[in-house]
């Protein structure tokens, strides 16, 4: 009988190491710790920078480091990582880490992949408006052909189902034409290849669309407050707040403590829905004034938080227990479970004792 209280993946990012991409438009040699170990406190109480410890500053080309994360994941119950996944009508990028986990068969850790489709810009260096990488979508026979890459990673006995089904995600479902025919596709083909079929959530950040309404299975809901809130007149303090920090040159900051009640949905809606627990949030070694930051975020108050959550997935069948965690190791958005100077494992610590 099977009496865990979730299934907890972390998001996961493969940001960690060179690509020529990257080279050419932010410079030789970036990663993802090129924003986090330069960053510096913007205002009073700002915990900056995020510095790794027992990790140390990682490159993923390195096997041992791969087996590292997943052995700390595991033993503080994390049942799997869900890795980022970036294909641009047939152009794929950071792609190596998955591809070496693929390869090697480790570590033997379970996964699933998370779709991020999405225009790279320069958004998040100031300059908006500058396309590094468009997201297309140029026809048919171009998600044959990404499917016929993710078949693959669906046949990896380490990857993660439900109800015998591979799970994908997808970042911006709304965003694909013809969805529901793409992915009826795909699913059909799944079935062809000697699958039960596929699981497709999506991430839904508007709270105002249903799943079905795109061909997919469940969302998962991820609620962030708005950056740079403009209040209306009949809010003259929070008006005040906001242009002063405008004119002081701060990003849009909010106290964790404060949000905690607008990060998960209030009760389960009426069709599949998987929580995304944050734990932390401060994304301004990426965006600058333009980021968002959770400040005073601790352990205790995500402890709230996670319970939550837990209490979202309670009366779930086991299979679709299913909590996201965001994330493992984005360090750029302040937004890492992996363990820093600051907090050491602490929040790893508490999502163990709660699971468990």
């Amino acid at each position: 009988m099977n009496t865990r209280k979730a299934r907890l993946i972390a998001y996961y990012l493969p940001q960690y190491h060179p690509i020529p991409e990257n080279d050419l438009w932010w410079g030789k040699g970036f990663t993802e710790w090129t924003n986090t170990a330069k960053a510096k406190p913007m205002f009073k109480g700002h915990y900056q920078p995020h510095l790794p410890t027992e990790l140390g500053f990682y490159d993923l080309r390195v096997p041992e480091v791969r087996e590292a994360q997943a052995a700390m994941a595991k033993s503080h119950g994390i049942e799997g990582f869900c890795y980022y996944h970036y294909w641009f009508g047939g152009k794929r990028l950071i792609e190596r880490p998955f591809d070496e986990v693929l390869k090697t068969k480790k570590p033997d850790f379970p996964f699933s992949l998370c779709w991020a489709n999405a225009t790279w810009s320069g958004i998040w260096h100031g300059a908006p408006n500058k396309i590094l990488l468009e997201q297309t979508y140029p026809s048919m026979a171009d998600h044959d052909a990404h499917f016929d890459y993710l078949l693959k990673a669906f046949l990896d006995e380490r990857y993660i189902t439900v109800d015998g089904k591979p799970i994908f995600t997808i970042y911006r479902a709304w965003e694909i034409p013809n969805i529901v025919n793409v992915l009826e596709r795909w699913r059909e083909r799944a079935v062809a290849a000697g699958l039960k079929g596929l699981y497709l959530v999506g991430v839904n950040t508007n709270m105002d669309w249903r799943p079905e309404d795109y061909g997919l299975d469940a969302t998962t809901s991820v609620k962030l407050p708005q950056l740079r809130p403009w209040p209306t007149w009949q809010e003259p303090v929070k008006r005040l707040k906001c242009w002063y920090e405008r004119k002081k040159g701060l990003p849009t900051i909010y106290k964790y403590k404060d949000i905690l009640g607008e990060l998960l949905r209030e009760e389960a809606p009426d069709f599949e829905d998987y929580p995304n627990v944050i734990h932390s949030w401060d994304n301004s070694p990426r965006s600058g004034v333009n980021g968002l930051v959770f400040t005073d975020s601790s352990p205790e108050l995500f402890r709230t938080h996670f319970k939550s959550a837990l209490e979202l997935v309670r009366d779930k069948p086991p299979e679709q227990k299913i909590i996201f965690l965001k994330s493992w190791n984005e360090w750029a958005e302040g937004n890492h479970l992996e363990p820093d100077s600051k907090y050491g494992k602490a929040f790893l610590e508490v999502i163990k004792e709660e699971v468990k």
